[in-house]
């Protein structure tokens, strides 16, 4: 199934048409993955509820981790980081991009 994920505990894409689901935690996005397979498309929140929930750089290390051993993401994989987290946005954009970029 292609599709495109976001990622946001509170807000909805305003992009949002046919080929969109939404996930609202860490959980979810593992569910939803599991599920459909991995999107071709990610928009990554860091924030993912209070501080003991796991965050938007969690799901972007747990996607790395099933790509080494699984190989998951598809060949044309691309995402975005609208988090409002200046430190979180860039540790999910610095771990994407280098893994990407060596893959």
């Amino acid at each position: 199934m292609l599709y495109k994920l976001y990622l946001d505990d509170i807000r909805c894409p305003g992009h949002v048409g046919s080929g969109w689901l939404i996930a609202r935690s860490y959980e979810e996005a593992i569910e939803i993955v599991k599920r459909n397979e991995c999107p071709v498309y990610i928009s990554f929140d860091h924030d993912l509820g209070d501080e003991n929930a796991k965050t938007g750089y969690d799901f972007a290390k747990w996607l790395v981790e099933q790509d080494l051993d699984h190989g998951i993401l598809p060949d044309n994989f691309d995402f975005n980081v609208h988090s409002a987290n200046p430190v979180g946005a860039a540790n999910i954009t610095g771990l994407l991009d280098s893994y990407l970029k060596t893959r």
